[in-house]
């Protein structure tokens, strides 16, 4: 069965044929950037040997993906692989207890990486906010983990805590603040999961079981205790169909993307040139407007490889975790915008969703946006960029609504009544397209700095117009409506498969 677009074939390879070229030009001067100013001592820090034989030199200013592929990949492979065998093996001789299995290997071999006094930190946070969860008074819940979030997050505590474990390596730091953090908001979901239970409590071995699934525990994503507890405990571990076709094609293909990435660095400089802004200075609108998009691209492939990498892991187990960020590139929305679902799902799960309810009304949607916000503040660590980064993506989603909300009342509800389809959408696309934007600047604020997302805003909004303001937003237009059709047909072939299912069931019946 075809799907018919909704956007006639003409302006289907229009929109095509701009958006890529839109690209191409972008990554050119990028490129041109790139190769000219290597010998900038700015670039002489960060850009370091690459391939010897094509002449070409590596940008490694992200320390996370250098980190990732390098100090500690031997590490992660190591851990995973055996993580892997040591489950599977157990998992086949006692299905009922591969619970307890995970976690005896994960609070292994935290212990072995990172020594006995974190873990007795970890212990502290895990029996301080279980007995505050046997309490069964929610806000009492939400105090204590919060409580012990700052005291990882803010000055002197999180210090004096990062000071009782012992020992130096690479990678103390990162582990010590995912450990504890991932920790202690997984102990808050058991905590509030705790209150909902009726009958009596949750026992502290649930919430060892929980907390010490190694995959999870240093870099998350995190699952929900109800989630979780449902899924490891359950002793029918069948596969889905084609469900090892999938892992291995998702494995596959976070390889390519990784070889991708490395060979992207050697030809544009994207994360070192925002770090110079007299180079800055001196680029198009189009090299900086190109900097501001492939940043955020690649922020969403980061954490894409690293999610799905832990995800390919966990569905080994038989599990089902949060799924990876969507692709930036789809994101012309703010309340779709997040970069870590499990982090997203805990938020909407026990702030966001239960304080605004259906989200249509106003009051109730600043107040769930700005508790949600504020938490994750905390959770990012306060400092100046966090707080203008939170103010202004809490203003984006609400603002959101509230645009929805005057649109959707007479006259402007009547004028559209009376607009064609196509007339509609493209007005909603130019809209949409502009949103699109705000989104980019809101974030580059927390990938590059402040300077830079000052300087790519006030080239494109002012001394840009009406030019370079109009050709970017006319090629995100493009983007835009090319996004909506896909959606709009992946709804169709949803609708399809399910309706499929019921024709063949009344074939046979006949």
């Amino acid at each position: 069965m075809g799907i018919k677009s909704g956007l006639p074939r003409y302006e289907l390879y229009l929109y095509t044929a701009v958006l890529s070229g839109a690209l191409v030009w972008a990554a050119s001067w990028i490129f041109q950037a790139s190769s000219e100013n290597v010998s900038r001592q700015t670039f002489r820090e960060s850009v370091k040997p690459g391939w010897y034989y094509f002449g070409r030199k590596m940008d490694v200013a992200d320390f996370e993906w250098v980190m990732w592929f390098s100090t500690f990949r031997n590490h992660i492979l190591f851990a995973f692989a055996g993580h892997v065998i040591f489950a599977k093996i157990f998992t086949l001789l006692a299905p009922k207890h591969r619970s307890l299995i995970f976690c005896v290997y994960g609070g292994l071999a935290v212990l072995i990486t990172m020594g006995w006094t974190f873990m007795a930190l970890i212990l502290s946070h895990c029996i301080i906010l279980y007995s505050v969860a046997l309490i069964k008074i929610k806000w009492m819940c939400f105090a204590a983990g919060l409580a012990n979030l700052a005291s990882i997050k803010l000055e002197p505590y999180n210090s004096w805590q990062e000071k009782l474990v012992t020992g130096s390596f690479d990678l103390q730091d990162i582990l010590f603040y995912g450990g504890c953090g991932f920790t202690i908001m997984r102990c808050m979901s058991f905590a509030l999961e705790n209150c909902e239970k009726k009958d009596g409590n949750y026992t502290f071995c649930d919430l060892m079981k929980y907390n010490f699934y190694l995959p999870f525990f240093f870099f998350g994503p995190i699952m929900t205790f109800d989630k979780y507890h449902a899924q490891v405990n359950n002793a029918t571990l069948t596969r889905k169909e084609r469900e090892m076709w999938k892992i291995t094609t998702k494995a596959i293909l976070h390889l390519s993307v990784i070889l991708s990435v490395d060979a992207f660095f050697h030809y544009l400089y994207i994360l070192t040139i925002p770090s110079d802004m007299k180079l800055v200075t001196k680029l198009s609108d189009w090299c900086l407007a190109g900097l501001a998009y492939f940043n955020l691209v690649y922020d969403w492939l980061k954490a894409a490889v690293m999610f799905g990498v832990i995800n390919t892991v966990a569905t080994l187990d038989h599990l089902d975790p949060p799924q990876p960020p969507k692709c930036i590139t789809m994101l012309y929305v703010f309340a779709e915008t997040h970069f870590d679902r499990g982090i997203n799902d805990w938020l909407c799960k026990y702030v966001y969703d239960y304080i605004g309810g259906n989200h249509d009304q106003i009051f109730k949607e600043l107040l769930a946006t700005i508790s949600t916000f504020a938490i994750t503040t905390l959770w990012l660590g306060p400092c100046e960029l966090v707080y203008i980064w939170s103010f202004f993506n809490c203003f984006g989603l609400n603002f959101e609504l509230w645009v929805a909300k005057l649109f959707s009342i007479p006259p402007f509800s009547t004028m559209e009544g009376f607009m064609g389809d196509a007339m509609s959408r493209r007005i909603r696309g130019l809209f949409n397209a502009a949103n699109f934007w705000a989104i980019v600047l809101y974030n580059i604020l927390s990938l590059n700095s402040l300077e830079f997302a000052k300087m790519v805003g006030r080239r494109l909004i002012f001394k840009g117009f009406p030019l370079s303001t109009i050709s970017v937003l006319l090629v995100t237009y493009c983007g835009v409506q090319l996004i909506k059709e896909y959606e709009r047909q992946q709804a169709m072939l949803e609708d399809v498969q399910q309706i499929k299912p019921i024709d063949d069931g009344k074939e046979k019946a006949e």
